[in-house]
């Protein structure tokens, strides 16, 4: 175990925590069954121009709190943000530009569904200075993606790939493994047809049902826990095989190929988000907001207004640990005091109870969930729920 600090009390930060920027785009052409994120769909079209003036609004209203700070990287959510246009891309980054001091290297990334007409923007993306591109795919099987509401084809996935290892170098597939009916074999073809196209990074979700929605209303025919729990190996292992590194729960990655955006979450950085029921977190020397923008595109559009919150000190603890031990090889524990003010002697006797339950490594290089930490993570997490 590491040395106990004497004080527990909270201290200003001494530096703030790199900021990312997250765009939110909450418009689909249909909504997925199994989908709970803040989408919906386009009827009657889509208010772009609209929409890229609200977003711009909203950002200029949450300056004061990260007036100067540089932005390591830029996401762009949904939803679908491949609908929008290529030029309506350009003009938010341009506008984020002269807004924000966007670091040179930064990361921005797109989320993009499979379907042709969106794979025909992908050059235009590219031009407007997108540089890493994430494409929905969950299945190259005809039959699962139907199950699963999706729109595309597994000839439009392949097609879509081909297309963005074109014009990008930086490629992540999302994969959905444990679908209805689906058997080890599909799921293990599925895998070895997207490493087959060398993609840098493969997240792989396991299915699961979420509360509001279609699925959970209706649950169809899904693999047991224990089949689950092979496909879940047999993730694991191949990717390993095909040279990926298993760094986060579901994130697969080529060595220096890791999502910087997402790292940035799960380190307890910092992030602006706005767009329809986007979130943020801000720290400032003294307190931690949390901001939440209004869900409804209609209502976002008639006044982007944020919800704020400070989180109290109580529940630092829980938040940078949900996290932070998303991350495989975990983080230094000393960062546990540079996010959150907080001296790691505050949660001694949570971290002592978790490494005796075989779920937590803990030297003074590492904080980490174990192997079984990892399979077990909701109950590791738990943990940090309860005040010692």
């Amino acid at each position: 175990m590491i040395p106990i600090a004497a004080s527990t009390e909270r201290q200003p930060l001494k530096a703030l925590p790199p900021l990312s920027l997250y765009v939110h785009f909450p418009w689909c052409v249909r909504k997925c069954p199994y989908c709970d994120f803040n989408s919906h769909e386009a009827k009657g079209g889509i208010p772009e121009e609209a929409y890229a003036d609200a977003l711009i609004a909203d950002l200029e209203t949450a300056l004061p709190n990260v007036w100067g700070r540089p932005v390591v990287s830029v996401f762009f959510g949904g939803g679908t943000p491949s609908l929008m246009s290529g030029a309506t891309v350009d003009r938010l980054l341009a506008a984020f530009r002269a807004r924000l001091p966007l670091a040179p290297d930064a990361e921005i990334t797109l989320e993009a569904n499979p379907g042709t007409a969106e794979a025909e923007k992908f050059a235009a993306f590219r031009a407007a200075g997108v540089n890493r591109l994430s494409l929905g795919i969950q299945s190259f099987d005809d039959a699962k993606l139907a199950a699963l509401g999706r729109i595309h084809s597994g000839d439009e996935a392949r097609r879509a790939i081909e297309f963005a290892r074109r014009h990008f170098d930086n490629v992540n597939l999302d994969l959905t493994y444990a679908l209805p009916d689906q058997t080890l074999e599909q799921a293990r073809h599925d895998l070895e047809t997207a490493v087959g196209f060398a993609p840098q990074h493969v997240s792989a979700y396991h299915l699961t049902l979420e509360p509001n929605t279609a699925f959970h209303r209706a649950p169809p025919p899904l693999p047991d826990d224990d089949l689950a729990a092979d496909m879940q190996e047999m993730v694991e292992t191949t990717l390993a095989a095909a040279g990926f590194q298993h760094y986060e729960t579901s994130a697969f990655a080529r060595p220096g190929r890791r999502c910087r955006h997402n790292l940035n979450y799960w380190t307890f950085g910092d992030y602006l988000g706005i767009g329809a029921g986007a979130h943020a977190k801000i720290s400032l020397p003294d307190r931690i907001l949390r901001e939440a923008r209004r869900r409804g595109p209609r209502d976002y559009l008639a006044d982007p207004v944020a919800e704020r919150h400070e989180v109290v000190t109580a529940e630092l603890p829980f938040e940078f640990m949900m996290n932070a031990l998303r991350l495989v090889d975990g983080v230094a524990p000393a960062l546990f005091e540079e996010r959150t003010g907080l001296p790691l002697a505050t949660i001694h006797g949570r971290l002592a109870a978790a490494a005796r339950d075989g779920l937590l490594t803990l030297t003074p290089e590492r904080l980490a969930p174990s192997p079984r930490g990892v399979r077990f993570l909701n109950r590791l997490l738990e943990g940090f729920l309860a005040a010692d």
